[in-house]
């Protein structure tokens, strides 16, 4: 992903200072959408460094994917001269970002309240797993937690089966993508009136929003959705799994139109006068039936003359990707969303981008993740420190300087 550019050359976020007091997932991957946009991000970690940089390779994985381009500094916060530090980076940023342990931030005099109440035009925002207002305010937040309480986990899985997660971290990249949202919608706020924001995001929340199909069924009728497999429940043939003779693909054709269209393709005009298929609601009541009709009529054919057939005469189908062959999509490589970044001894790694463009965009720097403490003594510099300070801060434990 190129740094997005206007004609006169500047990105929209450029000039605009961004101080990221995140771990893991949902506040990195928020300002890795305000590095993308031209924000210069400033990630603020332990000396020791964030926790993802302790948990082997899933860590690294997340720490390469979501501080991309960002410039990082090192502090002991629980010294009140780390804290001064902060501060000093604090008063002049335009946005504070952080979704440490509920209270860590109040705690050192870094929160919310006070930065704001210091600096009126400031953007505070914070992500935790369960809101600031209720029972759970006090409990770490993770993505499997919020999975688990949201109602995802429970309509998750074969009808017969235990709940599962989603195979990948869903609440934590949506939140990522929400908390992006709401700090920039806020930034506009600033803008346009002059004043700063607070912004709340909560994993539960998050959660239950990504669901908003089935929570609007459940709000209409009372009836709470259970687990289905593949299948949507109220609709067929939808998102239902068809193997083919080399792979498999999934299919959607439930409109009246659509289905009929499907039938005359494979050459089952039989099908839509059986009474079992005639309407949805039969089809519904009749998946298995209907599947293995289905099935029969794909079992010959390759994925690619399946996908063929059905995508050039509009229907909806998807074959199923393993990573190895996502990479090599022609549709995923035309997208520019895997990139190539930089770091600071000039080897270079492929990671992903950000998933959207602007109409208009510029070659930027793609810079790789930093390394932990890399840039605490340009930053400390910026601030006025002197080259003894920091030394001493340093040799304190105070700061760590990468190299």
């Amino acid at each position: 992903m190129n740094t997005p550019v206007d004609a006169a050359g500047h990105a929209p976020l450029e000039g605009v200072r961004v101080l990221d007091f995140g771990q893991y997932i949902a506040a990195p991957a928020a300002t890795q959408t305000l590095v993308d946009l031209g924000a210069d991000v400033v990630k603020v970690e332990p000396v020791r460094g964030e926790a993802a940089r302790g948990i082997g390779l899933y860590g690294d994985a997340i720490l390469r994917t979501y501080n991309r381009g960002k410039r990082a500094v090192a502090l002991d916060l629980k010294d009140p001269r780390g804290r001064e530090v902060a501060r000093r980076l604090i008063s002049g940023a335009d946005i504070v970002v952080q979704n440490l342990r509920p209270g860590v931030m109040d705690g050192f005099g870094l929160g919310a309240a006070a930065m704001r109440a210091a600096h009126p035009h400031l953007v505070y925002a914070t992500v935790t797993g369960f809101g600031p207002h209720g029972p759970s305010r006090g409990r770490a937040g993770l993505d499997i937690a919020a999975q688990a309480e949201s109602g995802i986990m429970w309509v998750t899985g074969e009808a017969d089966g235990a709940p599962q997660r989603v195979g990948f971290p869903v609440v934590d990249a949506a939140a990522g993508h929400v908390f992006a949202e709401a700090v920039l919608g806020a930034y506009i706020r600033r803008l346009r009136h002059g004043v700063g924001d607070e912004v709340e995001v909560s994993l539960l929340e998050v959660a239950i929003h990504l669901q908003g199909p089935n929570w609007g069924e459940y709000l209409i009728t009372g009836k709470a959705p259970v687990r289905s497999g593949n299948g949507q429940p109220a609709v067929a043939p939808a998102a239902d799994l068809v193997p083919t003779a080399d792979g498999l693909l999934v299919l959607s054709a439930y409109a009246p139109p659509h289905f009929a269209k499907l039938c005359a393709l494979l050459g089952r005009d039989d099908l839509p006068a059986d009474d079992r298929f005639a309407t949805n609601s039969a089809r519904v009541a009749h998946r298995p039936a209907l599947l293995a009709e289905l099935r029969a009529s794909f079992a010959h054919m390759t994925t690619d003359a399946a996908m063929d057939l059905l995508t050039s005469n509009g229907l909806v189908a998807g074959r199923i990707s393993g990573y190895d062959d996502v990479i090599k999509s022609p549709d995923a490589v035309a997208s520019g969303l895997f990139v190539e970044a930089e770091a600071a001894d000039g080897t270079r790694a492929t990671t992903l981008g950000s998933p959207w463009h602007l109409g208009s965009t510029g070659p930027g720097s793609l810079r790789a993740a930093p390394a932990l403490g890399e840039h605490t003594a340009e930053l400390l510099t910026e601030l006025g420190y002197a080259q003894a300070e920091i030394d001493a801060l340093a040799a304190a434990s105070v700061i760590h300087v990468g190299v």
